[in-house]
């Protein structure tokens, strides 16, 4: 189904679901996957409305999701073991910069974007040595079979394997893919047009030759062509399923007619896999507005004056909604950086205001290392935070050391922290080595039961202090990092949690609102045993009643009734495309074939962040930007002339937004004279 924005892709799904089990369809024997988390417990939600208790036999998973499902029960076949170990990001950043012997984080995160690349086309480290096309990529393809070696021994996987490896397991073993390929019935794929080559053929193999799956996209949303999607998969599937019927979803039930045919103009120029025009039965709405502003602060300063102008009910076309909640509002940029300036006004202007996608409390480096040594004592099988714990800080336990120990602890089916204590250890690693990890088991196993009885406030504090001393923590981030400032920073960090979990221990935690309030005192390893949920503190943010600032990429799938998207120059959006590529450096420049379609991706950005709009959207460039300490002369995006819109009425008059404002002014006036004479506080 080509399914345009707004048009009600889940409720197509949810909906195909409740009749393919009306129809027969055991719900055990559908399949439907998403591509986020968020996503799929929506979905599940929709299903269950639906369907009733039916919904829970459903499976409605991510893709990385269903990778985990298929290697748990059937992994053995690749020789892993079902308790196998998932790398996070920073897990792989370390063992990146141990099998290229460097240092230094930033060059091990490259070699990781590219080896990332490297599997989401299929690749291993043999196929991409063959493929290398210079010295670089020879040398990061050295280190990925290097790397790929130590993922095996330690009977690990990081996040792209969750796909490569069960379309290996697939590919290769005839009776794992028939099991699967019959206890399916069918199988529903949302958000196509954001499918790897990878992922492709995963999904050819599920459904076999029968084809029984409904795959549910829009080639105009396609903007994750930097990580491997690819729209030849929407384009292959009429050709490997010739029975294939596709059917248009053009109603949009989301946004006004305005919106919507600023949307259908700027992607108007793009190629069409198969065409269509979006439309809405919402009314005409007030148009699209273009703000021009003399630089990003000016620019902050007037997205931060349509917000308050919007709430207080005195913009154009909004008469009657003075009730408006800052939820309701999204401003809307290309890149991370230029949240700043925005954040700046907002505080200025005393609103609330969240950042989509910002790093959460528990995601930093050094509160995952932390978290990694707590884990390790709750569970001691807990094999990527045995992996962090013996490497964070560093003690003389190498890599050739880890390696042994992971392929002793994979032949003998055990986990890493039960290998160390093994007595034939000896017979694969040197008594120095050995003496090394029994060490760290004991120092372990140690700390594991001084924190069970640890308990109150004062007495876990004392215990985490001596810890980080012990174990020289406050030492190795000074020694890891350029910055003594940054350093230090984070080292407050590490303070702040570590008093966060003293105060739990102290029979203080935080309610949903963030206020501490009294509970039964635990002690430190009761505490410990929560770890998985330390993480769902930052979820409380999507609650709130705040203005959100997000990234185009970021905001794909959701909507709000008031967007601004920002920062609509040349060299922002669209990106920078390059000046080998297109020497006049004019929009309507010669242009190859890959800056062609990459000027194409961000178009279709710019239509993904217009049809996020539910009633108003405005559209705003500077005259002037930031170019590494310079100010430069900005050009409006090329897209602003692509939406095509009628002047007269789209741009924005200041004049208006003055009087906008003095009418706000002027209603909290009287509002507080109101409340003085009634008594009100």
């Amino acid at each position: 189904m080509l399914a345009g924005a707004g048009s009600g892709k889940t409720r197509v799904i949810t909906h195909k679901i409740a009749r393919l089990i009306q129809a027969g369809c055991e719900a055990r024997r559908i399949l439907a996957i998403t591509f986020t988390n968020k996503a799929a417990a929506e979905m599940r939600e929709r299903a269950k409305s639906l369907i009733g208790r039916d919904a829970k036999e459903v499976v409605i998973c991510t893709f990385h999701a269903l990778g985990v499902r298929l290697l748990r029960q059937d992994g053995a076949a690749l020789g892993l073991k079902p308790q196998f170990s998932i790398l996070d990001s920073d897990n792989v950043t370390s063992i990146l910069k141990d099998a290229g012997g460097t240092t230094d984080a930033a060059t091990a995160r490259q070699w990781q974007w590219a080896i990332s690349l490297w599997k989401n086309m299929g690749l291993n480290a043999a196929q991409a040595l063959a493929q290398a096309k210079d010295d670089n990529e020879r040398v990061t393809a050295t280190i990925m079979a290097r790397y790929e070696e130590r993922l095996t021994a330690y009977q690990s996987v990081d996040f792209d394997d969750l796909i490569g490896l069960p379309l290996k397991l697939l590919r290769e073993h005839a009776e794992v893919r028939e099991k699967w390929q019959k206890n399916l019935g069918h199988v529903l794929v949302d958000e196509y047009q954001d499918t790897n080559a990878t992922q492709y053929e995963l999904l050819r193999l599920l459904v076999g030759e029968r084809g029984r799956f409904t795959a549910v996209g829009d080639d105009d949303q396609s903007i994750y062509g930097w990580r491997g999607a690819t729209l030849d998969n929407l384009k292959k599937l009429p050709q490997d399923y010739p029975n294939l019927k596709v059917i248009k979803l053009e109603q949009n039930y989301r946004s006004t007619s305005a919106i919507l045919r600023a949307a259908n103009n700027v992607i108007q120029p793009n190629p069409k896999l198969f065409p269509k025009t979006l439309f809405s039965e919402l009314g005409e709405g007030e148009p699209v507005r273009v703000v021009d502003a003399d630089g990003e602060e000016h620019e902050a300063e007037r997205a931060v004056a349509r917000i308050q102008s919007i709430r207080a009910g005195s913009e154009a076309g909004s008469a009657g909604s003075v009730h408006k909640e800052w939820k309701d509002f999204a401003i809307l940029y290309r890149a991370n950086h230029q949240a700043r300036v925005f954040e700046q006004a907002l505080r200025k202007a005393q609103i609330p205001y969240k950042v989509s996608g910002g790093q959460s409390f528990f995601d930093r480096a050094e509160i995952r290392d932390l978290c990694a040594w707590l884990r390790l004592w709750v569970n001691n099988d807990d094999d990527p935070a045995f992996l962090r714990a013996v490497t964070t800080p560093k003690r003389g336990i190498g890599h050739t050391t880890l390696q042994n120990l992971g392929t002793f602890a994979s032949q003998y089916k055990l986990s890493l922290f039960e290998a160390l204590f093994s007595s034939s250890l000896g017979s694969v690693l040197p008594a120095k080595a050995v003496g090394s990890l029994h060490e760290f088991g004991r120092y372990v196993n140690d700390l594991a039961y001084r924190a069970r009885h640890t308990l109150g406030a004062e007495d876990a504090r004392a215990f985490l202090a001596d810890w980080l001393k012990d174990m020289g923590y406050e030492k190795h981030l000074y020694d890891s990092e350029d910055s003594e400032k940054l350093a230090a920073s984070r080292w407050t960090h590490v303070l702040e949690f570590c008093d966060w979990m003293a105060q739990r221990c102290g029979g203080q935690i935080d309610d949903a609102a963030g206020v501490a309030v009294a509970s039964e005192r635990k002690n430190l390893l009761e505490v410990a045993q929560t770890i998985a949920l330390l993480s769902t503190i930052s979820e409380r943010e999507k609650d709130q009643n705040v203005v959100t600032l997000s990234t185009l990429h970021a905001a794909k799938g959701l909507e709000w009734p008031h967007v601004m998207l920002v920062g609509c120059v040349e060299g922002l959006l669209p990106f920078k495309l390059g000046d080998d590529d297109n020497p006049t450096g004019r929009a309507d420049g010669p242009m190859s074939e890959g800056l062609l379609q990459r000027l194409q991706e961000e178009r279709r950005l710019m239509y993904v962040g217009i049809t996020r709009a539910q009633r108003s959207l405005a559209v705003s460039w500077t005259k002037k930007r930031k170019k590494g300490r310079e100010m430069v002369a900005a050009q409006p995006s090329r897209f602003i002339a692509e939406m095509a819109l009628d002047k007269t009425t789209a741009r924005e008059d200041p004049r208006e937004k003055l009087k906008a404002l003095r009418a706000e002014f002027a209603r909290k006036a009287q509002d507080s004279a109101a409340q003085a004479a009634a008594g009100t506080p």
